[in-house]
């Protein structure tokens, strides 16, 4: 059985401070599709069901985006644990 290699996504909080940075980010580093929406519904939806697994998204620095991104950051936050719960192969990590 062929092992799956990790796709692995690293946000900097340096550089993300908001909503559209962090978009940029993740589609500049995982396969997003054309049609991704650039909301948190939409990335719901292409990270639950159009990126193959196994998938670890790494946030380094997180607090200067929390900062920053204020009520953005949490509900971004809260869907990505959401999501870790939902797949067993997706891996959130704040750092």
């Amino acid at each position: 059985m062929p092992v799956k290699r990790v796709k692995r996504c690293t946000i900097s909080g340096r550089t993300v401070h908001s909503l559209d940075e962090l978009y940029d980010e993740i589609a500049r580093q995982l396969p997003l599709p054309d049609y991704f929406g650039r909301n948190l519904d939409a990335l719901w939806d292409v990270l639950s069901t159009d990126i193959e697994g196994p998938v670890e998204l790494i946030w380094e620095d997180s607090e200067h985006s929390k900062r920053s991104m204020g009520k953005d950051y949490e509900r971004v936050v809260a869907l990505l644990k959401d999501l870790a719960k939902e797949r067993e192969d997706f891996r959130i990590v704040f750092r």
